[in-house]
């Protein structure tokens, strides 16, 4: 992607490289953090601004739970490292709101709870279980999603 966008004479500063492959479940959330961080610090410039991970139909909370746990990687990481959430950050907020105009305060309540859990995670300072959700642990994998 690097080489590529040099190629192209794209600016790296302005670059925000997306991966979107779904997380793995073979391994901890700290393996996969740590072999993720490697490679991104072997492979991407620091110039770089940032690296965004799709949440890949992950849970609410495993994407934050993931996300918490790339951030807490020790080392020099000179991007910032984030998740785009969409389906993640919005499951809760629909399954409480159902489309009803009285459901609203509720669903504003679920939004503000993940927006917490994952402003926390972004600085490596989430506490897994902390956060429950109307979604809960629903996993968020739509079977030929395209993006």
């Amino acid at each position: 992607m690097v080489t590529a966008g040099q190629s192209h004479k794209r600016r790296l500063r302005e670059t925000v490289p997306k991966r979107d492959d779904p997380v793995s479940h073979r391994y901890s959330p700290e393996d996969i953090a740590a072999a993720t961080v490697t490679a991104l610090c072997r492979t991407v410039p620091a110039a770089v601004c940032g690296v965004t991970f799709l949440s890949g139909g992950q849970s609410e909370e495993e994407a934050s739970v993931n996300l918490n746990s790339i951030n807490r990687v020790k080392g020099n990481k000179p991007w910032t490292l984030t998740f785009s959430y969409g389906r993640a950050l919005q499951a809760s907020v629909l399954k409480a709101w159902e489309g009803k105009g009285e459901n609203v305060p509720a669903a504003q309540a679920e939004l503000l709870k993940r927006a917490r859990a994952n402003g926390m995670a972004a600085l490596g300072r989430y506490e897994p279980g902390t956060v429950t959700g109307t979604a809960g642990n629903e996993g968020q994998f739509i079977e030929g999603h395209t993006y």
